[in-house]
């Protein structure tokens, strides 16, 4: 299995998807493949134009991506994938339609089969057991929590330490916390912007400037800088 999970897409000032575009050509590998782009977390905009930006920045690295939405048949489009792209949005969105369109099962068996997968924000999400540490509003119904299961472990994406300026609620620590007293065996990790988990080879891989955040219930958060040992997520 071979995963790259993306904490965000874009970081302030950058294009779209600029600053981790050389990670996913290296994961992705030097020969040209055009992947299996999932566009269903777009709410506000078309999966046309969600297919566009995303192309236009594989295309820089020499691979290519085309929609799902494309395809007559997206179990089918997906069972013959050289690899499987998922963008961020609305996870809620993405989990409803994914669910819909029998893809949560079909994604998963072929990421078991080897085939790289991509996925940034909510596509990082929807690799986890559940959306249940999501940061997104729950705008629609998705049929159930449940996700892909890919790794053991819950992800926070955006993960920040402090509130903004002025905001008065529960910090990003505080709404984790809440998760594990009702969750008590699981981690959460909070990526950070700007970083991504790597999976390859059985290790998982923190690629970035910052610390992720690793949460457990009765433990004390732990900060593990790139090169340190996360495997003990895994288990």
């Amino acid at each position: 299995m071979r995963l790259l999970l993306i904490s965000n897409s874009t970081m302030p000032g950058e294009a779209y998807l600029d600053y981790p575009k050389y990670e996913i050509q290296k994961f992705l590998g030097s020969k040209p493949l055009t992947a299996v782009f999932i566009p269903f977390a777009a709410v506000t905009f078309s999966y046309d134009e969600y297919e566009r930006k995303v192309e236009e920045r594989f295309s820089e690295i020499g691979h290519h991506v085309k929609s799902v939405h494309r395809f007559s048949d997206p179990v089918q489009a997906v069972e013959k994938a050289e690899a499987i792209v998922v963008g961020g949005g609305n996870t809620w969105q993405l989990v409803r339609t994914m669910r819909g369109q029998n893809l949560i099962t079909a994604i998963r068996r072929r990421v078991l089969e080897g085939i790289p997968y991509v996925g940034w924000s909510a596509g990082a999400n929807v690799a986890c057991p559940t959306l249940r540490t999501t940061n997104d509003m729950p705008i629609i119904d998705p049929k159930g929590f449940d996700c892909m299961n890919l790794v053991p472990f819950q992800i926070n994406p955006h993960y920040l330490d402090k509130n903004p300026e002025g905001h008065g609620g529960e910090t990003r620590e505080q709404r984790i916390e809440e998760f594990l007293e009702i969750n008590p065996e699981m981690y959460v990790v909070g990526l950070r912007e700007g970083t991504m988990l790597k999976y390859e080879n059985e290790k998982l891989e923190l690629i970035g400037n910052l610390p992720v955040r690793i949460f457990r219930k009765g433990k004390l958060p732990e900060e593990v800088e790139a090169g340190g040992n996360l495997d003990f997520l895994l288990k």
